[in-house]
């Protein structure tokens, strides 16, 4: 008895290893959310002391200053910002224009956020850091 034949299978993707590097990440992103992050990245690293490190934290990209200051990162239909809820509290007003949660702002590659927005929340990010350190 012959067995009908079944659909063709596709052996299943290999995983996508995690980025080391913030440079690796942004090697995967797609046009025009690259160039986004790209100018994302260069606030950010404007905003830090210059022994701020990059890094790779819960598979986005970071930016570290004795810890994790800020993440950022591509996603299908949006970029988004992570600064923590506090520093999005602090600036509701600032980002009434975007898509916000408890942790995260999310903006369209073609409306991003303005970067003296994004300066403005290291520093605030840095202060906090700053006085959680001194306690």
């Amino acid at each position: 008895m012959n067995k009908p034949k079944s659909a063709k299978r596709s052996s299943p993707a290999k995983p996508r290893s995690a980025p080391k590097t913030i440079d690796a990440y942004l090697a995967g992103v797609p046009e025009p959310a690259h160039t986004t992050l790209q100018k994302v990245r260069a606030a950010i690293r404007s905003a830090l002391p210059p022994s701020a490190t990059e890094t790779i934290s819960y598979k986005i990209p970071a930016f570290r200053h004795g810890e994790v200051v800020i993440w950022f990162a591509a996603f299908a239909k949006h970029c988004s910002l992570f600064p923590t809820g506090r520093i999005i509290a602090m600036f509701k007003d600032d980002l009434k224009p975007y898509t916000v949660s408890k942790g995260t702002i999310q903006f369209s590659t073609n409306k991003p956020l303005p970067a003296s927005l994004i300066k403005k929340m290291v520093k605030a990010r840095l202060a906090q850091i700053a006085t959680k350190q001194r306690r």
